[in-house]
């Protein structure tokens, strides 16, 4: 009777160790496997409370372009973004974009405009390094005068566009307004990480004082 006790720990120990060298096993069948580029990161949940949050203070406080998180995934930054442009007749001087190094992914959440994309930047020059934009959202780049040879998108509500570091774009005409959600794509990791409390930081007081 004694003897059970015993037992019963030799078989809860021996089957720890089958357990442990089934698993060490298992990590070595396919070690040339790729392996995660983001090892043990976590996921970002960005609610659309949020989300709601930052366009009520771009229209509060006449704001455009807003960061709302940039998260590291391994290799890349992304950036996730909120804009809101006001109505628009004709294009402003000199207000076409282009990132060197982001790249961005809009999604149409309300709103239309005319968005104008291509390469061949007329009069380009470099944006100012001082810029926030450059510095917090999406990296050094130019503006330019208008997109010699673009292509014109008709954006409206759930429209998806990719423009890739290098290309340019340029609203030329909001009807009324365009809200979109941006996500930056930041290979070379240009710029700083933000996480939710500084989100919550940020909305908590006026974006400038």
């Amino acid at each position: 009777m004694k003897s059970q006790p015993l037992n019963a720990l030799f078989l809860s120990l021996g089957a720890v160790a089958c357990i442990a060298a089934g698993m060490l096993a298992q990590a070595k069948i396919n070690p040339t496997d790729p392996q995660p580029t983001c090892e043990m990161c976590p996921g970002t949940y960005v609610p659309l409370a949020e989300l709601d949050a930052y366009t009520k203070k771009a229209i509060a406080e006449k704001l455009t372009d807003q960061q709302v998180r940039d998260v590291s995934i391994g290799k890349a930054h992304v950036g996730i973004g909120m804009v809101y442009r006001g109505r628009l007749d004709a294009p402003q001087p000199d207000s076409v974009a282009e990132h060197d190094l982001v790249s961005e992914v809009y999604h149409v959440i309300s709103g239309s405009a005319t968005l104008v994309l291509g390469p061949d930047i007329v009069n380009r020059r470099r944006r100012p390094a001082t810029l926030r934009t450059v510095i917090e959202f999406n990296g050094p780049g130019n503006n330019g005068a208008e997109v010699r040879n673009g292509v014109a998108h008709q954006l409206k509500a759930g429209d998806v566009v990719v423009i890739p570091a290098g290309t340019g774009h340029w609203f030329t005409k909001i009807d009324d307004h365009i809200n979109y959600l941006m996500v930056r794509i930041d290979p070379d990791k240009a710029t700083p990480l933000k996480s939710e409390a500084q989100s919550k930081a940020y909305l908590a007081k006026p974006a400038n004082p």
